[in-house]
């Protein structure tokens, strides 16, 4: 059965499992290109029709939504760390906030951080691990957007500070994950 890709369809004709022989054709506008002269092109699409989400612990709904609302405790920053991306869809991404683990992030997940005013320092760790300073304010919301990059044989990311109007809005369309403490 064809699979919707944009305007494009890709058909799987064949699959022979005793000698792991895969046919894709890809239908665009201009005819049919048969897809097993491109190995590379045929796993790509084959693992992203067969891989899933990366699975992170979830906050509960209850905890999100309290979240989202962005209040801030006394004497306390909060630091929002947002993947709102597609791209990465199966990967997890490790958030180590001043060398600490917490957790991993996956598409559409934040996760937040409450902490002491002061300089922090958050560390996505990558093919290449991405590190962004923050002088955390107290009573203020710092929020940061984890990029999703793709790298030479992992997923890379890249951290960006952006301001609340933008981070509070992709944070919005996010689930909140579980944090360690």
């Amino acid at each position: 059965t064809p699979r919707s890709c944009g305007s494009n369809f890709i058909r799987l004709s064949g699959l022979n499992l005793a000698s792991v022989a895969i046919n894709f054709e890809l239908i665009t506008s201009k005819g049919t290109i048969m897809l097993t002269r491109f190995p590379s092109l045929c796993a790509i699409v084959m693992i992203s029709f067969v891989s899933g989400c990366a699975s992170v612990p979830m906050a509960t709904t209850e905890q999100d939504d309290a979240a989202k609302s962005f209040a801030t405790k006394p004497g306390k920053a909060n630091i929002y760390v947002y993947r709102n991306e597609s791209l990465g869809l199966a990967v997890k991404m490790p958030v180590a906030p001043n060398g600490k683990l917490v957790g991993d992030t996956a598409a559409k997940t934040y996760l937040l951080l409450e902490v002491d005013p002061g300089r922090q320092t958050q560390l996505s760790k990558t093919e290449i691990d991405s590190t962004l300073h923050v002088d955390a304010i107290a009573g203020r919301n710092h929020i940061v957007w984890q990029e999703v990059k793709m790298g030479s044989f992992a997923a890379r990311s890249s951290l960006h500070l952006v301001d609340e109007m933008t981070g509070s809005a992709a944070v919005a369309e996010c689930k909140l994950i579980e944090v360690a403490r």
